[in-house]
């Protein structure tokens, strides 16, 4: 996505049309193919096109004409000049639209999210973003509810800058390299230093292309933004620029090589589920079809695909395909957050992308033209340094500012005293007035993304267990005197409760093992639960049955956002009465419900008083609760039903007495989990008859 002009080293072929020599119009027009594709394939088909593939590859293929002529003319390369350069160029641009999406993200995005998107601005500013959704992508607790970020879309450029400093090392590395060579060996002629090159990107491509094709089998969520998994991609392009001078299709060759890749590129996302399993060999598709219009060239036929991709809308496209790029995606976002729909009609997606080419244009003719032709920063390169560090101060200033409000706001807001935020208390009997209208909601939206409940570390000593599966195994501190052993079971649910059995245990002496995985509600093998659940309860069984834990607590219904809205799990007494025949004791808890919406963002929006955020009863949990036919059926199972401390009045609320009940759309906050401790432990010890001392 560079905005450098399409050139090449090699000089023009007799049937080029052009007048400015070294122009390639069809390598420019093949960048706008590209950015049409991926804001196309956003707007309407909500899938990976491969387009940001070819972009790759185009970048890596410009890059290495440039070096290898600098190489091979015995010019110096100035790294740090050309990186100045580079990013001058590059940075102006970036800052507009992160500076837009910012106001958008003040105008529409909900608070609880804006700490997330202002952490992604700085690091989309210091070209990391890759590596900050790499981290995002692979939590289970993040990627249940993360919304479409206004600035996900950095990350390929994130990638490019990344290579953008990576490669000219490599290249500084063979010309320092030719010359020790040349010494080594006299009487022998010397390889070059297009030889060499070849050598360099033709092992970083296999290297690249065979962690890419394992990570992506095995966490493919990670490797789609790992930069390592993605170098292969420039390392072809490289590859290509170093080899384009000998290949020299026919005229006829050309024309089949030209609209053979055009039709592959644009069949890529239409005939793969690209975004599932790229960037592995999928990816040669797409970045082999762009080579293969990079080879055919200007083929000199009044029917090659070069006369398309050279046509001046093309070409003018291509010109501003940066700036396109980069304004696309978040025009896209602010549309579907402005008009809460989930995805725009033929007509609509028309307007976004008129829009977003309209601010592309602008862009690239009042922002990187100006700064382009302005000669003061080229003249020393302290002076390109000062116009990156103002680019970056224009960020950075409103950034830290608005994190810092942020903060401010938070502090003031845990600083409440507990009186007026009672939560879950307030719905109990003994309670008296009313939660005060004047309190500031707990936790405060910045805060929220803390909310996850945990007990206090890793397993240790004999809790530790030998299955590689568990081994996100967490206890308690172990009490001076351990007075019962209880096993957590089971998914996020099962863990949402942690926040009021945490402080139960360690009031009473109780040891607390958690076994707990995302998605995976405990119960006996069900062709209902995935194999990997089904895996991780037998294992997570076979543990229990070896510790043999005075007590197991599980989640004992399942909620859902459609009808039926609650359900029994599968297999649940089947994957307890192993347990119960131990004279193990085994505590399920009714779940609570979920919801087609996050609940927090409703009230951020529209106010904790408005109907759309208080669901009904009878659209959130069964009239009766599930777990009533499991009565009797299994001794030693105590059954806990806490629904009237999270629903009251026929209705389920995202706030009660002042906090809020949920952090997402189905899960508790751990604030809400622990008001609700004394109502918990009454009824635990109510349930199972376990003695309070």
């Amino acid at each position: 996505m560079m905005d450098t002009r399409a050139r090449t080293a090699a000089p023009p072929s007799k049937e080029s049309t052009t007048s400015k020599p070294g122009f390639r119009p069809e390598v420019q027009g093949l960048r706008a193919l590209a950015v049409l594709m991926v804001a196309a394939y956003h707007i309407w088909l909500g899938k990976v096109s491969g387009g940001v593939d070819v972009f790759l590859l185009i970048s890596a293929f410009l890059l290495t004409l440039s070096f290898t002529r600098k190489l091979e003319s015995h010019k110096p390369l100035r790294l740090l000049r050309h990186w100045l350069h580079v990013f001058k160029r590059l940075l102006p641009a970036v800052v507009v639209v992160l500076l837009a999406a910012l106001a958008g993200t003040w105008a529409l995005i909900p608070q609880s999210r804006w700490p997330d998107i202002l952490t992604e601005a700085w690091a989309s500013l210091m070209y990391r973003q890759n590596w900050q959704l790499a981290a995002f992508a692979v939590d289970y607790y993040a990627q249940q509810h993360v919304h479409a970020s206004p600035l996900q879309h950095f990350w390929s450029l994130s990638v490019q800058g990344q290579v953008f400093i990576l490669w000219p090392l490599i290249f500084a590395g063979v010309a320092l390299l030719q010359p020790q060579l040349a010494k080594l060996s006299p009487q022998r002629k010397a390889a070059t230093h297009r030889q060499l090159l070849f050598i360099a990107f033709g092992a970083v491509f296999l290297a690249s292309l065979v962690f890419s094709i394992e990570q992506t089998a095995n966490n493919q969520a990670h490797a789609y933004f790992d930069t390592r998994a993605r170098l292969w991609e420039f390392a072809l392009g490289s590859l290509l620029a170093l080899a384009i001078p000998y290949l020299k299709p026919g005229r006829r060759f050309r024309v089949f090589l030209g609209w053979a890749g055009i039709a592959a590129m644009l069949a890529c996302g239409l005939m793969l589920t690209v975004d599932r399993s790229f960037p592995g060999f999928v990816a040669l598709w797409p970045t082999l079809a762009a080579a293969a219009v990079i080879i055919a060239g200007q083929s000199g036929s009044p029917f090659g695909a070069d006369r398309l991709l050279g046509s001046r809308p093309l070409v003018m496209v291509g010109d501003n395909s940066y700036a396109l790029y980069l304004w696309h995606w978040p025009v896209l976002v602010f549309f579907l957050l402005a008009t809460g729909t989930t995805a725009p009609s033929l007509l609509q997606g028309l307007g976004i992308m008129t829009v977003s080419m309209l601010l592309a244009v602008a862009t690239t003719r009042y922002v990187e033209v100006p700064l382009r032709r302005w000669k003061w920063p080229d003249v020393r390169s302290w002076r390109a340094a000062v116009v990156i560090a103002t680019c970056g101060a224009l960020l950075a200033l409103p950034v830290t500012v608005w994190q810092s409000a942020i903060t401010a706001e938070a502090a003031a807001i845990a600083d409440q005293p507990h009186e007026l935020t009672p939560g879950a208390a307030a719905l109990s009997p003994e309670y008296a007035g009313e939660p005060s209208e004047e309190a500031l909601i707990i936790p405060a939206p910045a805060a929220m993304k803390d909310e996850w409940a945990n007990v206090d570390g890793k397993c240790t000593g004999d809790n530790v267990p030998s299955d590689p599966l568990l081994q996100d195994c967490l206890q308690n501190e172990e009490p001076a005197v351990v007075t019962k052993r209880i096993v957590v079971l089971g998914d996020s649910h099962s863990q949402q409760y942690t926040a009021a059995l945490g402080p139960i245990a360690k009031k009473h002496g109780w040891e607390v093992v958690t076994l707990l995985k995302g998605g995976c509600r405990f119960g006996a093998q069900s062709p209902e639960r995935p194999d990997f659940c089904n895996e991780f309860n037998k294992a997570s069984s076979a543990y229990v049955m070896e510790h043999k834990p005075d007590a197991v607590f599980t989640v004992a219904s399942k909620t859902h956002v459609d009808a039926p809205f609650e359900t029994e799990v599968p297999g649940y007494l089947e994957g307890i009465k192993p347990f119960t025949d131990l004279g193990i004791d085994v505590v399920g808890v009714r779940d609570n419900p979920r919801f087609s919406f996050n609940m927090p963002e409703c009230v951020q929006k529209k106010g904790k008083d408005s109907p759309d955020c208080n669901v009904p009863l009878e659209e959130s949990l069964a009239a009766s609760s599930p777990m009533d036919d499991y009565v009797g059926k299994v001794e030693r199972l105590y059954l806990m039903d806490m629904s009237d401390f999270i629903c009251e009045q026929g209705t389920c609320p995202a706030v009660v007495g002042n906090v809020y009940v949920y952090k997402d759309d189905n899960h508790l906050t751990k604030t809400y989990v622990q008001t609700m401790i004394p109502m918990f432990e009454q009824r635990l010890l109510a349930a199972t008859g376990w003695s309070a001392s």
